[in-house]
């Protein structure tokens, strides 16, 4: 591993402090580790610190150190083991990590170093002329299915190609980095494979929990969920031992274990494949017609295209309708996707609040970061 140090002290601030929010932050953060396991919080603590200032300075460390009741050469042990932080300024508006293991290495990851090399500035960890840029190569970011990639700040931009990187930095340096939307860079869903799906296809029936066929073991064709193979029971092993009891195990302590737990009684087909009951779980929210521009509400943390679409099958287009739900409403849309509580988990509410209020500029304020 290479040797890391801090930056020269002609760079080095005179001092640092959290903003007000950041402390906020800070300090619920330090409350959610164990009694006596606080100093856990300081690698989150110091990322927020390079956040707030672009790069981890030694003010910084001493002031984490502090707050955390640290010996200072532990703080100063994590900031220059873990790559991640910063120790010298680097670019003001983005400083793009190229990722240069293998699988990015063999989808194009060269010519993307090549692009920063000739954009930003020749050499890693140099900001360009203006001071707000700045790249380096890194190691693996796990996003290799979607190589090749690059990380700016907290976000990751994934099959790219050298022109697109160049409109990406084109974009940061214009100040219109939040424009760029994360993740692939084609027409894909996360990591799903390029050409398309090839299996579980009908996401809104697997949401509702419909039953999916299988495929056969020696030619691979689709089986529909009718004839698929079901587990056997307790009647085809009986069967199974009139006919041929010589391949039939006795085991002397069955017949007491079993009398003495009965098996659980087996459901029927009607309740195996019976829907969620959503009337009984709460009021459904009001629908309204589909707007011009409806909102972005994959925005919301635990939204995704296929969540979305079904939302806007139920006439949910509008942060302002999320944010207005009551707890009834909730409870129905919740069972009616059979997510078991994960509205609340995530805090739907209050994220959509932040972003009918103000947008993703609010978002940031009210979360301390960006939506996802």
């Amino acid at each position: 591993m290479s040797v890391r140090r801090l930056a020269d002290e002609a760079v080095q601030p005179k001092s640092f402090a959290f903003t007000r929010a950041n402390q906020a932050w800070a300090k619920e953060t330090i409350k959610k580790y164990p009694k006596g396991r606080q100093q856990s919080a300081v690698i989150p603590l110091l990322m927020r610190a390079q956040e707030q200032e672009g790069w981890v300075t030694r003010p910084a460390i001493e002031y984490v150190a502090q707050m955390l009741d640290m010996p200072l050469i532990r703080v100063l042990e994590v900031a220059t083991f873990y790559t991640q932080f910063q120790l010298k300024p680097v670019g003001s508006k983005a400083h793009v990590q190229v990722c240069g293991t293998t699988p990015c290495m063999l989808r194009g990851a060269e010519k993307l170093i090549e692009v920063c090399k000739k954009r930003i500035h020749h050499e890693p960890l140099e900001c360009n002329r203006e001071g707000t840029l700045s790249w380096e190569e890194v190691e693996c970011q796990g996003a290799c299915v979607n190589a090749p990639m690059v990380m700016i700040g907290r976000d990751t931009y994934e099959d790219l190609t050298p022109e697109r990187l160049e409109e990406i930095i084109d974009a940061f340096e214009a100040g219109r980095g939040g424009e760029i939307k994360p993740g692939p860079q084609i027409d894909r869903m996360y990591s799903a494979p390029a050409s398309g799906l090839t299996t579980l296809t009908d996401i809104d029936a697997i949401m509702r929990g419909s039953k999916t066929g299988g495929r056969t073991k020696k030619t691979g064709a689709e089986v529909p969920p009718s004839k698929a193979a079901k587990p056997k029971t307790a009647a085809h092993e009986t069967n199974a031992a009139v006919e041929s009891p010589s391949k039939v195990k006795v085991d002397a302590g069955a017949e007491q274990r079993q009398s003495a737990e009965p098996s659980p009684r087996p459901k029927s087909t009607a309740a195996r494949n019976a829907k969620p009951d959503v009337a009984a779980a709460g009021n459904r929210p009001v629908a309204i017609e589909a707007p011009a521009k409806p909102d972005d509400l994959k925005l919301i943390s635990g939204v995704g295209p296929r969540i979305e679409r079904l939302l806007n099958g139920l006439g949910i287009y509008t942060y302002k309708q999320i944010a207005a739900w009551t707890e009834a409403e909730r409870a129905w849309v919740d069972n009616y996707l059979n997510f078991r509580g994960r509205i609340e988990r995530d805090n739907w509410v209050k994220q959509a609040e932040a972003l009918a209020k103000g947008g993703v500029a609010e978002y940031e304020k009210v979360f301390g970061k960006k939506p996802r």
